[in-house]
């Protein structure tokens, strides 16, 4: 079960960069339907299947460039999801045994829900709050199984308790770490939902100013926008594009300040080798994503820099979920009195 949960931790990954390829490819529309494509199980390319295909959904005509990096990504997708359902089965059936099956359960419960996100994403023409949702919730599934994982093959690490202390208050510091990751990869979601990663193509200035003018926050993140239009290269003006661009920066100069003390705090705080490991992970992807999406805007947005950048938020997302899973096994409570040994000796004449 630990190494199929583990396959599926990989596939999930390869999702989400398949997910992003689609969207940066402008074919997030190449098939009109779900879960065929123009009523096939294949894109449409002989002569015959492309006519048919052309009759039935006569507004949308056959591409055969676009239909196939979409129908790519649901096999993917409906592979991962076989997957999953096997692990939810197999869990529930070896339950007595010890195995987790409420984790792998949750998890095949999103999966469909993801599955209709995706359906979503199809049939309300890219409405931006379904895609963001959609690729927020591929995410969430990379994250989940990420633990299933953690707990299946993982051991925690066994920390020496004059370091407990001072790792059990740093604890709850990661998970606001974790929560400003989140936020952050939410803003990524709303900037490429929107097409306005091109909206600033400048550094480390923005349209020739550190803090444009030309900015419509209220425009920019607009939630109410109407189902209906096709939204496949945006509906927003530009200054709200650019209002959205200037967040999604924003956000990274404050997970990137905020983490930089963290993990050296850590760093000071633990001299265990497991722990410095994944510390050294966490920075390493925090690294190579800002220098993703430097050049992301310095490049004009290349297709394999966007879809690594896309991975790597997945990465350090990863990374930080995997140091959090380090450090779970330190409970507050002991470390509050091993830091304070006087009142225990109290506690327990008492």
């Amino acid at each position: 079960m630990g190494r199929w949960a583990l396959v599926a931790t990989l596939l999930a990954v390869v999702v989400v960069m398949l997910g992003a390829w689609t969207r940066l490819v402008h074919a997030g529309l190449g098939c009109p339907d779900w879960p065929g494509c123009y009523g096939f199980l294949t894109v449409p390319q002989s002569e015959a299947t492309i006519a048919i295909a052309n009759a039935r959904f006569p507004e949308s005509p056959v591409d055969v460039a676009k239909g196939w990096p979409e129908m790519i990504h649901r096999y993917a997708a409906g592979t991962l999801g076989l997957i999953v359902f096997g692990l939810a089965g197999y869990g529930v059936r070896h339950r007595r045994r010890g195995l987790p099956w409420k984790l792998p359960l949750f998890i095949a419960g999103f999966i469909v829900l993801q599955a209709a996100f995706g359906m979503w994403t199809v049939t309300l023409k890219l409405w931006p709050q379904v895609v963001a949702l959609h690729l927020l919730g591929g995410f969430t599934t990379l994250s989940l199984l990420a633990l299933l994982t953690l707990r299946l093959r993982a051991r925690r690490t066994a920390l020496p308790e004059p370091e407990r202390p001072a790792l059990a208050r740093l604890r709850p510091w990661l998970f606001g770490a974790l929560a400003l990751v989140v936020i952050q990869i939410a803003l990524g979601a709303w900037t490429a939902a929107n097409y306005a990663a091109v909206a600033c193509t400048e550094l480390p200035t923005c349209q020739g100013q550190w803090w444009p003018d030309a900015m419509d926050f209220r425009h920019g993140f607009d939630v109410t926008q109407h189902v209906g239009p096709n939204y496949l290269g945006g509906q927003l003006n530009a200054d709200g594009r650019v209002a959205i661009h200037v967040s999604h920066r924003l956000g990274a100069m404050i997970v990137l300040g905020y983490l930089a003390v963290l993990l050296a705090a850590l760093w000071r705080a633990s001299r265990q080798p497991e722990v410095r490991r994944a510390t050294l992970l966490v920075a390493l992807a925090l690294g190579i994503q800002l220098c993703l999406g430097l050049a992301n805007v310095a490049f004009s947005i290349p297709l394999a820099i966007a879809v690594a950048h896309n991975a790597m938020g997945a990465g350090l997302l990863l990374t930080i979920i995997h140091l959090a899973w380090r450090l779970h096994g330190v409970p507050v409570r002991q470390a509050v009195s091993l830091s304070r040994p006087s009142t225990l000796n109290q506690e327990v004449t008492a």
